[in-house]
């Protein structure tokens, strides 16, 4: 597998070793082992989600205060642009963002750590979303950040500079300056 930093060192670009031939391809999503001897992170994934979206949906950007969560994003269908935004008070990179794109031709895979906000963007017709989590759903602490906000200033490739389609919880997003932020992690 191949490891490489983002604009963000933390939050690490990932491309699986993939074996192609007539019949199709094969790859390991994910080997436990290997993760570990790639990114050098001892992480234990205790949850799988799956979520599919509409050309145009915005989901995010979302994050749990307490119980926080590190994900490893893939897309089996479709493709998006996925972003995480720095929420570590204490870290140098605190608010900014970094952002890949990943398909299912590209098979790339984002690793998001805890302490982050984390949206994706749907360019396809649709989109299958898969992702590992460290930690357990809590919706008591879940937390929306908002998509637009300035002060990040994510640059979103919105499909013909449309309105994305949010959720009710989206569209009541916090503005950065007041969101929550985590103070050490």
């Amino acid at each position: 597998m191949d490891v490489q930093p983002t604009a963000i060192p933390d939050v690490l670009l990932i491309t699986p070793a993939c074996f192609q031939d007539d019949r199709g391809f094969f790859m390991e999503s994910y080997n436990h082992r290997r993760f570990q001897e790639s990114t050098g992170l001892t992480v234990n994934f205790v949850q799988d989600n799956h979520s599919r979206s509409s050309q145009g949906v915005l989901r995010g950007l979302h994050y749990q205060i307490q119980q926080v969560q590190g994900k490893l994003i893939r897309v089996t269908r479709g493709e998006v642009f996925d972003v995480a935004v720095d929420l570590r008070s204490s870290s140098p990179t605190f608010g900014q963002w970094a952002g890949a794109y990943l398909s299912e031709t590209n098979r790339q895979q984002l690793w998001i750590p805890p302490g982050f906000a984390h949206g994706f963007y749907t360019l396809s017709d649709g989109a299958d979303v898969l992702y590992k989590a460290t930690d357990y759903y809590a919706p008591e602490y879940d937390r929306s950040l908002l998509w637009n906000d300035p002060t990040i200033a994510i640059e979103w490739p919105l499909i013909d500079g449309g309105a994305p389609l949010l959720s009710a919880k989206d569209e009541r997003a916090k503005p950065f300056a007041e969101a929550d932020y985590f103070s050490v992690l």
